[in-house]
């Protein structure tokens, strides 16, 4: 998801703030799945994710569009429309329960994660031709998205959806030390965080 600033109209790199925004977000509610915290972290949650996973890397992706980075806009576009879902699906459902879709189980959302595991698949193969710190995120969320997939298609797999937590933080660690790379070694102008590009 590395964008291609520094272009003739100036635009800045807008890939540190979607990294930022997925990071943040992919964080807490691992945190939650994960089995660290209660389900009073889940209205931080919603919150991330409508204002910044969702609304901020949705102008991220937009962003890239008019960078001309394909993988970015696709990327940071359509996770942000993920995080909308899962908080404007939160907020439907919590009429039924303050956990209703969060923390829910049911092969209807065991089927919307698999479906973003699938996308997320393909994506990892075009993350080969990005930084080796982007490639690193996009393989361990597709392993978050499978896991939790399996996790929520029944009500037995607790262990599975710990796990799937578990690899969700260090999706999120991978996502944000990619952000400060970028915001880092675009403010130095040059490379202080190695972010092992690949060899286009």
């Amino acid at each position: 998801m590395e964008g291609s600033g520094g272009s003739s109209s100036k635009l800045a790199n807008p890939a540190p703030l979607g990294l930022a925004a997925f990071a943040m977000t992919t964080f807490v509610l691992s945190m939650f799945n994960a089995n660290l915290v209660g389900t009073e972290a889940l209205t931080g949650v919603v919150v991330l994710a409508l204002a910044y996973g969702g609304f901020a890397q949705l102008l991220a992706g937009m962003w890239e569009f008019r960078a001309g980075n394909t993988f970015g806009a696709l990327a940071f576009s359509s996770f942000g429309a993920f995080w909308l879902a899962i908080g404007l699906g939160s907020i439907a459902g919590i009429v039924g329960g303050p956990t209703a879709v969060l923390a829910g189980t049911g092969h209807g959302f065991a089927l919307f994660l698999w479906a973003w595991a699938i996308f997320t698949a393909y994506m990892t193969v075009a993350a080969l031709k990005q930084s080796g710190a982007v490639l690193l995120v996009f393989v361990l969320l597709t392993a978050t998205f499978i896991l939790l997939a399996i996790a929520h298609g029944g009500s037995g797999h607790p262990t599975i959806l710990h796990w799937g937590g578990y690899v969700g933080i260090a999706t999120a660690a991978a996502a944000w030390y990619a952000s400060a790379g970028g915001v880092i070694n675009s403010t130095f102008g040059k490379a202080v965080v190695p972010l092992f590009p690949s060899k286009k």
